[in-house]
């Protein structure tokens, strides 16, 4: 039985797509409710309101090392004085230690060390009395936890932001998906293609030859399309969510599972050049949008 090829756009094609993606992004960006942020700074406002007190204004962080490492609400705040703040993978590299609560409280070495490297990258603007080693004024003190606040409250709306879009994205593709009559199968690890659902069945995110997949799919004429969920908030940003990596794990599948044996795929959502979106096409990757899913549920109805 002869192979039918995925589908290839033309540039015109893939322009007029990722237009209309972005228009998407945009109208979603623009009516994401202002609460989410405000909650989220009134949760983080509280939580260095409590750093200050029971540290002295910092002054005597030292003091009450292991008592604020151990809430896990006051070592998020922690991680925020410095400029910029440090990630907490960052932090345990630096600090030499891990950051788990009974570490910390166990080891009174650790958790001063954490405190002192802190402390060595401490933003100097928003609480210069801590160098100069005296009190804050009120305006000093409060600026210092409204900017604190509000940098917690845009990171974690941020974050937020990106895990909802990936999860929702291939929540829809594994939807559509099950309503073109696939089965959805557990997941495993994928060496060969003997490893990978079955004809006809799809499983969640697993292992390809090495190479992380969102979801795979056993295409009806055997062969295994791995798919990567891909959401980009702007083209600079596009280059490495495509090119970078979901291109790069195409190539790797088709190296190892064959030309023939694999059908790599990207679903795509929010900002994109028509460039990177070329390039990646042309290293074997097949471009399918978030926004309409019935090109790729048509190419896996047709392998049967």
């Amino acid at each position: 039985m002869a192979l039918v090829d995925p589908p290839r756009w033309s540039e015109e094609v893939l322009g007029r797509e990722r237009l209309k993606a972005i228009e998407i992004f945009r109208e979603e960006r623009l009516t994401e409710p202002l609460e989410r942020y405000l909650e989220a700074f009134d949760d983080y406002a509280a939580s260095v309101d409590r750093l200050m007190r029971e540290s002295g204004d910092l002054r005597s962080l030292h003091d009450v090392a292991q008592e604020v490492l151990t809430d896990t609400d006051l070592l998020e705040a922690i991680r925020y004085l410095a400029g910029p703040p440090v990630s907490a993978d960052d932090l345990m590299e630096l600090a030499e230690t891990q950051l788990t609560a009974s570490r910390l409280r166990d080891d009174e070495v650790a958790a001063q060390r954490v405190i002192e490297t802190v402390l060595d990258m401490l933003d100097s603007r928003r609480f210069a009395w801590v160098a100069e080693e005296r009190d804050p004024s009120d305006s000093e003190r409060s600026a210092a936890a409204m900017a604190s606040a509000s940098l917690m409250a845009s990171q974690r709306v941020r974050t937020n932001r990106a895990n909802t879009a990936k999860m929702d994205q291939e929540a829809r593709v594994r939807s559509h998906l099950a309503a073109s009559g696939l089965t959805e199968v557990t997941t495993r690890e994928i060496w060969t293609p003997s490893d990978a659902p079955l004809r006809g069945e799809f499983c969640g995110e697993c292992s390809v030859v090495g190479r992380k997949a969102d979801v795979v799919v056993g295409l009806h004429d055997g062969r295994v399309m791995p798919i990567e969920c891909k959401v980009s908030n702007s083209s600079t940003n596009s280059v490495k969510r495509l090119n970078n990596d979901a291109a790069v794990k195409a190539a790797v599948w088709i190296d190892k599972l064959g030309s023939h044996g694999v059908v790599p795929v990207a679903v795509l959502s929010g900002v994109f050049k028509t460039l990177n979106l070329v390039q990646a096409q042309d290293r074997g990757l097949t471009i399918f949008w978030s926004h309409d899913l019935s090109p790729l549920t048509a190419f896996v109805t047709a392998t049967g």
